[in-house]
């Protein structure tokens, strides 16, 4: 019998990973945390759905370690919304993370080939 339930396929994140993909997020441009996990769950194809109990602890933790800011304004329906941005604390941050997550991919890749197709 198939699973009809859609978070069946969903991925649950690493704070670690999270924290990876919300800066990646910020690297194309300000946004508020409601664009940030539209985002992602576009992005991701709705694979990745970050919920707000998981996406704003991580926000308040990026702006506590200085990779992200933030400022209060208004939206285009006029409701006060908080829009994030990459410092330049963030980038740096983002380049070392991505370098790490590119590293960690492609040994999970290379375990997932058998032993007889690796190149030497």
């Amino acid at each position: 019998m198939a699973n009809a339930d859609p978070t069946a396929s969903r991925i649950e994140l690493l704070q670690g990973t999270l924290d990876l993909i919300v800066l990646q997020s910020l690297r194309w441009g300000p946004r508020h945390g409601y664009g940030i996990a539209q985002l992602i769950r576009a992005g991701s194809r709705d694979v990745l759905q970050v919920d707000t109990g998981s996406l704003y602890p991580a926000l308040h933790r990026l702006e506590r370690q200085g990779a992200i800011a933030a400022e209060w304004t208004r939206s285009d329906n006029n409701q006060r919304v908080r829009v994030y941005h990459l410092t330049a604390a963030g980038k740096k941050q983002l380049a070392a993370e991505r370098s790490k997550w590119e590293r960690l991919a492609d040994a999970i890749a290379g375990i997932m080939v058998a032993p007889e197709q690796r190149e030497a």
